[in-house]
């Protein structure tokens, strides 16, 4: 026999109602106030896939659950847009250049290579870059060719690609310099607008070394076989050959030919980087 038929006067004890009951209910419950809503105001759901204003049903839900519901109040953003960046703000570090300086026993500089390709300016830059650390100096050379194979290895030569190769290189550079670092740039930068844009970013840092080599000479040392190729129409847009190089109007630092004999040959890097520490030292780039 069951339970209930050996005691047939207990009465069954309710069943608790399972989460499944309550899901239910509460479904049921929704559908009724939705069904309010919709009479109440029948423009409603159609606002809302519209996308327009359903502030009679938001009226409704206040009063049906007894909340307030306002506009957001007005927020105000510490920060501002630079170019075509937004909301960004300057976050100034807690070691400043002069501390930097101070600590390595010299000033942050820019030291700005030009010149047509062949007139010696990565060969100039990296024997400076050596005698330097031999005096226990901390530089670094940023080469064109190196730079291109990473940073700037979306860019081409176009005037377009050639203003943005020299913009982005010049913010490095500036970095660089504001770190303490002594920055030498070796780029053929031909165009003297960017140059100069640089110069007024970098500021009073900024130091121009102009390798003034002729074309000729340029030619005749030819390290890479690019002028060959330019001469020969495989190459397009080559500076000094279809493409302009405009030369720097007021360089601090001027590197020539020598002179003596008149045979055109260069000075050797060596005696051309001593030249440059001796500026350097003028300027006071070599202590802190």
């Amino acid at each position: 026999l069951t339970e209930r038929a050996q005691h047939p006067d207990r009465r069954a004890t309710p069943r608790k109602p399972s989460h499944i009951d309550r899901t239910m209910r509460s479904l049921r419950e929704l559908a009724r106030f939705a069904s309010k809503v919709t009479a109440a105001y029948p423009t409603a759901t159609g606002a809302l896939a519209s996308g327009n204003s359903i502030a009679p049903a938001a009226s409704l839900l206040q009063r049906r659950v007894g909340i307030t519901m306002s506009a957001p109040a007005a927020v105000e953003v510490d920060a501002y847009k630079v170019g075509d960046s937004t909301n960004i703000k300057w976050h100034e570090g807690s070691v400043d250049t002069a501390t930097r300086e101070k600590a390595m026993n010299q000033k942050g500089c820019v030291l700005w290579f030009t010149g047509l390709s062949g007139s010696g300016k990565s060969t100039v830059a990296y024997t400076l870059e050596h005698a330097l650390f031999q005096r226990g100096k901390v530089a670094q050379v940023l080469d064109g060719d190196n730079i291109r194979h990473g940073l700037n290895s979306n860019l081409g030569f176009s005037a377009e690609d050639r203003e943005e190769n020299i913009r982005r290189i010049g913010e490095v550079s500036k970095l660089f310099a504001d770190s303490g670092m002594i920055t030498l740039v070796s780029f053929i930068s031909p165009y003297r607008k960017d140059r100069d844009q640089v110069r007024d970013r970098v500021g009073d840092k900024f130091v121009e070394v102009y390798m003034k080599i002729p074309l000729e000479v340029c030619e005749q040392r030819d390290p890479k076989g690019l002028y060959k190729a330019a001469r020969a129409g495989k190459i397009k847009g080559f500076t000094g050959i279809d493409d302009p190089y405009e030369e720097p109007l007021d360089a601090e630092i001027v590197m020539e030919v020598a002179k003596e004999g008149g045979d055109g040959t260069l000075a050797p890097p060596e005696k051309m980087a001593a030249a440059i520490i001796e500026i350097l030292e003028q300027k006071g780039f070599l202590s802190a």
